[in-house]
């Protein structure tokens, strides 16, 4: 474990941690000190095994299957990590579907699919972690947005949707927990090189960065981990871009 354990004594949640950009994270905070509920809608094999890569390393975790896009299943990840570790502090809305389908096929189910992961999943899970992040005295919120938010991508209108509505939650709650002194920011991932389960999205095929490739989960970790800690406490409110430069 790191020498730098600035998150030590402090309890997080990452949402949909079982792999890809929510395994990096839940590693560095579980690095930085914190204690690590890990998270997945059905993968309990995955989650684990992130598990175990943190407590080989000296950390603290345990594994909640829920799916955060229902009000049950918010509510028993907050409640497990409390009463799991006693206290929260950090929770990182990351779990996220995102398909692709031209708009004319996009039914609502389809529609409501893609928003109960990942909007309704951050706004569920916040209020759920609401008083305990007050009894902190000191909490985070990072909402895990992204690019396609904010310049837009094709056949992807429902996974835009939810992401540009992230940004939207965090400007407000940050205005709503500031007198509570909880931080609220959004991580807005570029190209990050992840395992996919299915081709890689049409539109990241037309895109290059200025630097030049792609960045990596761990990158994208190291920056929700600043965002946790307390050299970010004058931070709130905020959409912070990671992406090569692709969005200027």
């Amino acid at each position: 474990m790191s020498d730098e354990q600035e998150l030590r004594g402090l309890v997080a949640i990452v949402t949909g941690s079982s792999r890809n950009i929510g395994r990096a994270i839940a590693l560095a905070l579980a690095q930085a000190g914190a204690a690590v509920m890990v998270n997945a809608r059905s993968a309990a094999q995955d989650a684990a095994a992130v598990v175990g890569e943190i407590q080989q390393a000296g950390g603290q975790a345990a594994v909640q299957v829920a799916n955060v896009g229902d009000p049950d299943g918010a509510a028993a990840l907050i409640a497990a990590t409390v009463t799991q570790f006693g206290r929260l502090d950090i929770l990182v809305n990351n779990a996220s579907v995102r398909r692709e389908m031209d708009f004319a096929d996009l039914d609502y189910a389809e529609w409501r699919s893609i928003m109960a992961t990942t909007l309704d999943g951050a706004y569920l899970c916040s209020r759920a972690a609401l008083p305990h992040l007050i009894a902190a005295g000191s909490g985070s919120i990072v909402n895990i947005g992204g690019l396609s938010s904010h310049t837009g991508a094709p056949r992807r209108a429902h996974v835009v949707a939810a992401k540009a509505g992230l940004a939207g939650l965090t400007r407000a709650l940050a205005h709503d927990l500031a007198p509570h002194k909880v931080t609220v920011n959004c991580v807005a991932p570029g190209l990050i090189d992840t395992s996919r389960t299915g081709p890689e999205p049409a539109h990241h095929q037309k895109l290059a960065t200025p630097l030049g490739r792609k960045g990596t989960p761990e990158e994208i970790a190291t920056l929700v981990r600043f965002l946790c800690g307390p050299g970010s406490r004058y931070i709130t409110g905020q959409t912070i871009h990671a992406n090569g430069g692709l969005y200027m």
